[in-house]
């Protein structure tokens, strides 16, 4: 018997007749047995490989074969706009059998929820941050709303692993267990992860019942199209997508949101039918853009990380990278939005505005060239979420006990491994700084607690992550997007003026209370800013940059003027060697050390030697005039590569998106991010090499 033959008789009916599939994908066969056993399961296959349909299908046929009633699967996804893309899909195969669909995240107005909460689908698709909504909502009976829930669906899963959403979703699953009062199915769809047995025992944590990783061999398929080309700035960039696959549908990767805005001005100026998408453009303007792309033939869409997710905008021919991801994950979910057409290949043409994006690049397609892909890593100790779970859980009982919170949230596998005395000092410091307080083993909020969280500002408690305060930008009544305060500078006596969705705005009035700007349009060129971090590189892809270096060269297409380059590049470093890391005496007399270690490592070991002068970067630490081989082996002898670690400099940005920071007593949370920000593997491994002295004639 097949799989498709153990699915629901009305379901199969369905596939045949109503959608007309004549068979289904590998996966989705595959996928069909080992959820109608009710195994949690992590389904593995490229974009567009049919992962939704695969969970989505037997789940629905537990549901009719079963009969689920009311709210009874949850099917979780990391961004709004791919719950958005998703409704329609999911909604039309529930709609074939009798069953229901809704969507619930911030964008659902209150109509909507309303209806939800009288009569709840089905199947719902929503965010953890909501699901944190509507289990401390005193609107919703949450023992009725989630007594149902058989199961859950999280799409793409490595967004959600790989940072404290993760830890957060997972919370919000063992609280909607114990409503529920059984385990729930855990089923995660996910591309391009190199660990995937390691995040199936994430998800499913301590849950009872076996666990598949499902992941059927995908078969021949055309080696991929990898260009890299080298164009020196923005312009140039401009230039070479507007001239190249005219009449063909491109999507542009830029990872900045300034740089999104400045190439999609300058392909508008060039006559390109241009699109913007990134996360500071208001809704309505991304899904426009989305939606005309979509139907579109002759087009750019120019987005930062937020299409590199599975929201379809239809059927891609070409995808342009500016410069390179941080990631070999990254760029494989960018390649794979590619090729979906029959008769078509996956593509991308890396387009490196400067030297070190171009090192960049080439390492990414050299890794991925060898097949490597980062293992997915959830952060080490989320002592922040914890205070986030004991806040939640105070709205959502009203009165919480002392040690309440591991009926709801203890299984959760990072709270299981604190140590007790860790949540006791966290418990007291939240007592003694008054944001919760103690009524005979009873928390509740505090003066503090309720100053904080408490009336409007309960929103904070809804995610772990810290949102940057930006300005609304509105032309008339339309809501255009947000922009950093920093945008607003300008000449004395000039008015400022943005870019943002692709087009130039003067600002006309400033309401800096509201945190509003009025704008109109203008012709004048603009310009608008968001902060952003530095980017900390992995160890394989630095030590992949180092061989980039050394070989002159990288798999994939390289046009003669990256290749250029890169001979400069193998010229310049002549000196380097595979066999250390290098001491490079520079003529001016500088110290420098190349470990090509990562920024992570390095930022350790320029504190552990006590004679960096200045922040290292990725690739190399600035030394003192006067150190040599010996001092460093003195400074650094007998000591462990973890021990080092632990001096790593924590960024200041690091620091400021560590939410819920003040409720973690002196230390706490410096600790945390210490740890998150170390590298004992990359910091042994330069220990471990010889270092090689070199001075340039």
């Amino acid at each position: 018997m097949s799989g498709f033959d153990r699915l629901h008789p009305a379901l199969q009916h369905h596939i045949v007749n109503s959608l007309g599939w004549k068979s289904l994908r590998p996966l989705q066969e595959q996928a069909i047995d080992p959820l109608l056993n009710g195994d949690h399961a992590l389904l593995l296959a490229p974009t567009a490989g049919g992962k939704t349909e695969a969970a989505f299908f037997p789940l629905l046929s537990r549901m009719l074969s079963e009969d689920w009633r009311g709210l009874s699967l949850i099917y979780v996804c990391p961004i709004r706009a791919l719950l958005n893309n998703l409704e329609t899909r999911l909604a039309g195969y529930a709609t074939l059998v009798g069953r229901r669909v809704e969507r619930w995240h911030g964008d659902v107005g209150e109509r909507d929820r309303r209806r939800i909460r009288i009569d709840p689908p089905d199947v719902l698709l929503t965010t953890p941050e909501s699901l944190e909504v509507m289990l401390v909502s005193g609107r919703i009976d949450r023992g009725a709303f989630f007594g149902g829930v058989r199961g859950v669906v999280v799409d793409e899963l490595h967004a959600f692993a790989g940072d404290d959403r993760g830890w957060h979703l997972l919370s919000v699953l063992e609280r909607i267990r114990r409503l529920a009062g059984r385990e729930l199915q855990r089923v995660g769809l996910s591309a391009t992860i190199g660990n995937p047995e390691a995040l199936l025992d994430w998800l499913a944590g301590v849950c009872a019942g076996d666990r598949r990783v499902i992941a059927p061999p995908s078969g021949p398929s055309a080696k991929p199209e990898i260009g890299l080309d080298y164009v020196g700035n923005l312009e140039n960039a401009a230039r070479v997508i507007a001239a190249l696959h005219r009449g063909e549908k491109r999507l542009v990767f830029v990872d900045s949101r300034s740089k999104v805005e400045e190439i999609a001005v300058m392909l508008r100026d060039a006559g390109v039918d241009t699109y913007v998408s990134h996360s500071s453009v208001s809704l309505d303007e991304r899904q426009r853009a989305e939606q005309a792309f979509a139907q579109g033939t002759n087009c750019v869409i120019v987005a930062t990380s937020t299409l590199e997710l599975g929201i379809d905008v239809g059927d891609l021919d070409r995808v342009v990278q500016v410069d390179a991801p941080g990631t070999v994950a990254s760029f494989l979910q960018r390649l794979g939005r590619t090729g979906r057409r029959a008769g078509t290949s996956r593509n991308c043409l890396f387009l490196a505005t400067d030297r070190d994006a171009l090192m960049r690049a080439a390492g990414l397609i050299r890794l991925q060239a060898y097949g490597f892909i980062e293992p997915v890593e959830p952060p080490s100790t989320p002592v922040h979420v914890f205070v986030q779970q004991i806040l939640g859980l105070v709205l959502q009982q009203r009165a919480l006990g002392r040690s309440e919170w591991r009926d709801w949230v203890g299984r959760m596998p990072a709270f299981a491994q604190m140590p007790s005395e860790t949540e006791r000092e966290i418990i007291d410091h939240m007592l003694a700084s008054e944001i919760l307080s103690n009524d005979q083993g009873a928390l509740s909020f505090g003066r503090e607690g309720e100053r904080s969280y408490g009336t409007r500002n309960f929103l904070e408690v809804f995610s772990v992550f810290t949102t940057l305060a930006l300005f609304t930008v509105l032309h008339g009544r339309t809501d255009l997007g947000r922009v950093h305060h920093s945008s607003f500078q300008a000449k004395k006596g000039e008015l400022p003026i943005l870019l943002l969705g692709g087009r130039s705005w003067l600002v006309k009035h400033i309401d800096w209370d509201e945190g509003i700007a009025y704008v109109e349009p203008t012709a004048d060129r603009g310009r608008s800013r968001w902060p952003g971090d530095s980017r900390a590189l992995s160890f394989e892809l630095c030590r992949a940059m180092r061989e980039v270096v050394l070989a002159g060269t990288c798999p994939g297409e390289v046009t003669s003027r990256a290749k250029s380059q890169l001979d400069e590049l193998a010229s310049d470093f002549a000196w380097l060697s595979r066999d250390g890391t290098t001491l490079l005496r520079e003529k001016s007399g500088d110290l420098r050390w190349w470990t090509f270690a990562g920024v992570r490592a390095n930022g350790a070991l320029g504190i552990a030697t006590g004679v960096a002068t200045r922040q290292p970067d990725n690739l190399s630490i600035p030394l003192d005039q006067n150190a040599d081989e010996r001092v460093l082996r003195a400074k650094l002898g007998g000591r462990s590569a973890e021990e080092i670690s632990h001096q790593v400099p924590v960024p200041p940005s690091a620091t400021a998106s560590l939410k819920f920071a003040r409720c973690l007593p002196d230390g706490l949370a410096h600790k945390t991010l210490v740890r998150r920000w170390s590298d004992p593997a990359a910091i042994e491994a330069v220990i471990d090499d010889p270092m090689l002295g070199v001075a340039l004639p």
